[in-house]
C-alpha cells in the first residue's frame, strides 16, 4: 500500500521489511520487492518473515489478506473515509508500530486540514478515477471527503455506489461546473478534459495529494487548491 509505506518510511524507516512495486516514495526507498498490490507474491512476502503486514480495503485483495493469516502472518487493515478518519488511523499505526509521538508531517497534516475554511457556495464537480469505461469518485470515499474539505461538491456523493460507471452522455447531463481529473490511477492529461467534457472547465491535479493518505496529506492541501484554481477552460 503506496501511502502506508511511505507514511512507515518517513516515521520508522528501519521497520520496513518490503513494499509493493507501486511503492514509489520516499524516492530511493531500498528494500525488496513483493510484485502489485492487486497480485503480490505471496511466497516472497512470506519469506520476508514480516512481523505484519500493512493493507487496505481499496487497494488489497481480501484473498490475499486471508491466505496471509492463514500462514500466520498478522495483518493490520486500514479503511479511511475521511481525512479526519485517515489522521486518526496513521496515528494510531505510528504508535503501534513503535512511533515515540506523532512524527512532523502528522502533525502538520492536522494543521493543515484544520485551517481550512469554506468560502461561498461549493462548486459542483465531477471526479472521474478511470475511462473505458468510465469510473466516477461516488459515495463515501476518501478522495471525495478531500474535495469537500475543499469547497467542492461531488455530484455522485449521494449514488447508491462507492465508485458508479455512468455513461459519457450521463456523465455530461449532471452539468458539472467543473471536472476534476487526477493523473492517478488513470493518468488522465489536461487535453482528456476539453475533448470530452466540451464548455466545462477541467482540472487536471495529483492523484496522490487526493488519495494518498500519508506524509502527501501535509501539502495537499495547498498543492489541490493551487489546481483546482487554475483549471483548463475550453
Amino acid at each position: 500500500m503506496p501511502s502506508l509505506t511511505e507514511a512507515v518510511a518517513a516515521t520508522l524507516p528501519g521497520a520496513l521489511v518490503g513494499a509493493t512495486d507501486w511503492c514509489t516514495h520516499p524516492a530511493g526507498l531500498d528494500v525488496p520487492r513483493v510484485g502489485g498490490s492487486k497480485y503480490p507474491d505471496l511466497d516472497r512476502v512470506r519469506s520476508l518473515r514480516p512481523d505484519v503486514v500493512l493493507l487496505n480495503v481499496e487497494e488489497n485483495r481480501r484473498e490475499d489478506a486471508d491466505a496471509l493469516v492463514a500462514a500466520g502472518i498478522p495483518v493490520r487493515v486500514t479503511y479511511p473515509r475521511t481525512v479526519d478518519g485517515a489522521l486518526t488511523e496513521l496515528a494510531d499505526l505510528l504508535t503501534d508500530l513503535g512511533a515515540p509521538g506523532e512524527p512532523e508531517w502528522l502533525v502538520a497534516a492536522r494543521r493543515a486540514w484544520a485551517g481550512l475554511t469554506d468560502e461561498g457556495p461549493p462548486r459542483r464537480v465531477l471526479v472521474p478515477v478511470w475511462r473505458r469505461p468510465w469510473v466516477v469518485l461516488g459515495r463515501g470515499t476518501f478522495a471525495g471527503d478531500v474535495l469537500r474539505r475543499l469547497g467542492l461538491s461531488n455530484l455522485y456523493a449521494e449514488h447508491g455506489e462507492r465508485y458508479p460507471r455512468p455513461s459519457l452522455d450521463e456523465l455530461r447531463g449532471r452539468a458539472p461546473q467543473l471536472v476534476v481529473l487526477p493523473d492517478e490511477p488513470y493518468r488522465f492529461t489536461a487535453g482528456d478534459g476539453p475533448k470530452e467534457f466540451p464548455g466545462v472547465p477541467c482540472a487536471l491535479v495529483s492523484g496522490r495529494h487526493l488519495t494518498w493518505y500519508g506524509p502527501s496529506l501535509a501539502e495537499a492541501p495547498a498543492v489541490l487548491a493551487a489546481q483546482l484554481a487554475a483549471p483548463v477552460t475550453p
